[in-house]
């Protein structure tokens, strides 16, 4: 594919309002919803495990702090806003929250997971009255795979459950290295000015979480009394952390995603920025390298799928922006990328994904750490070879070696947590 960077940033990073899986959610039955013209009388939306868990306890952007698909999916089936993507939740007004709520209070709503599922996989059904439709959303968290109302389909892009990938990720799971580093190197000024969007919505979502007195506000607190010092991992792990706070606690602002992940997106973004900006980097080359951190985030996300066991933020988007620090210092250097890519999976690796929640800020300032230390490790010739553990004698290996593990290795992993999840709920 001749700009696989374009393609990655037009699919995979957008600007999201809240967590990504209850905004898909709400996608979905926002535009089954838009079809019908009477009052919404019912909702109903089976989802993949890893959807159900993400937003099983996660925040909702103007809601006062209300969780959940359950509501998600009521106020997309109310408002009929599809075209508002991502951003959703952007400026709810209360009379359709209070006609949600309503919805989810009566029974009318409702979510069930749909355990043979894997990869994204939305189905909304809505009804008004005698109406209804169906809007089907498979592998991507906005992509329509299929659309009905009253049994005519008006849309259908394949056979349902065995959605081919689209091209850019065939290209992507071909793609070595050394390509993710042309593509980020040919980075133009328009995709520079976009990428450099992304680091200043970041930003102000950090400053935003640091309001909120939760991880990222407690690692400052450590700095300003003077049992941490202020220095670029710190800086790092609580600029960082703040962002994933605002984001989990369903703050009205928005992120630039990566790899269709909000949290993703604040470690991709914001780890090589202040990395960069510590060590006097040229901000064209900054901005080059945090391409190339998506480009690694999506690369890793094609193997390990979009919604895996383990935590994207630590095997996919850790391992962008370190990979992205060690290209800001060394450049395309295969050898010190494979020593990035090996530490980081190597330390955190195994971090397990249990669904979107206010803990994701620790798990972002985690990443965070492991990113930064990994790089300057592999700047200077040193990291986790293929004599260690899991890893493998090049990055791509690594990255297949982890995605097994992942995929086969924690087959059971998401049914347990939804469990211990589930069990929690009244």
């Amino acid at each position: 594919m001749k700009n696989l960077l374009s393609e990655v940033l037009k699919h995979e990073v957008y600007p999201a309002m809240g967590c990504t899986e209850p905004v898909a959610v709400a996608f979905a039955a926002a535009t089954a919803a838009k079809l019908l013209k009477g009052r919404t009388t019912a909702v109903l939306v089976k989802t993949d495990p890893g959807t159900y868990k993400n937003g099983l306890a996660v925040a909702i952007p103007n809601t006062s702090g209300q969780k959940g698909n359950l509501l998600a999916a009521a106020v997309g089936a109310v408002t009929r806003k599809p075209e508002l993507g991502a951003e959703l939740f952007k400026g709810l007004p209360s009379a359709r929250l209070k006609e949600a709520a309503a919805l989810v209070r009566s029974g009318r709503a409702r979510v069930k997971v749909d355990y043979s599922k894997r990869g994204i996989y939305i189905a909304a059904e809505v009804r008004a009255g005698k109406e209804k439709a169906l809007c089907v959303l498979e592998g991507s968290h906005n992509k329509v795979a299929l659309l009905r109302h009253n049994g005519k389909t008006l849309i259908k892009t394949g056979t349902p459950g065995k959605q081919a990938r689209p091209p850019y990720k065939q290209a992507l799971k071909k793609a070595a290295f050394r390509d993710l580093f042309r593509a980020a190197e040919k980075a133009t000024p328009e995709q520079l000015a976009y990428l450099k969007k992304g680091v200043e919505m970041n930003l102000a979502a950090s400053r935003a979480g640091l309001k909120l007195k939760k991880v990222g506000y407690y690692v400052e607190d450590l700095i300003r009394k003077g049992y941490l010092k202020r220095d670029i991992l710190s800086n790092a792990k609580l600029t960082s952390a703040a962002a994933a706070d605002a984001r989990m606690a369903g703050a009205p602002i928005p992120v630039m995603s990566s790899g269709e992940s909000g949290n993703q997106g604040v470690v991709a973004v914001l780890v090589p920025w202040l990395v960069g900006k510590a060590f006097g980097v040229p901000e064209k080359r900054i901005l080059k390298s945090i391409a190339l951190s998506h480009l690694v985030n999506s690369y890793i996300k094609v193997f390990t799928g979009e919604l895996a066991p383990i935590c994207g933020c630590a095997v996919a988007a850790g391992v962008g922006a370190s990979v992205a620090i060690v290209w800001q210092r060394s450049g395309p250097d295969l050898k010190k990328a494979t020593l990035a890519v090996n530490t980081v999976i190597s330390d955190i690796g195994g971090m397990i994904c249990d669904g979107a929640k206010s803990g994701c800020a620790l798990k972002v300032a985690s990443s965070a750490d492991s990113a930064i230390r990994a790089a300057w490790m592999a700047c200077n010739g040193e990291g986790i070879t293929d004599e260690e553990g899991f890893v493998g004698h090049t990055a791509e290996a690594t990255i297949r070696n982890i995605s097994r593990i992942s995929s086969l290795g924690m087959e059971k992993v998401d049914g347990i947590i939804l469990d211990i999840m589930s069990g929690k709920k009244p």
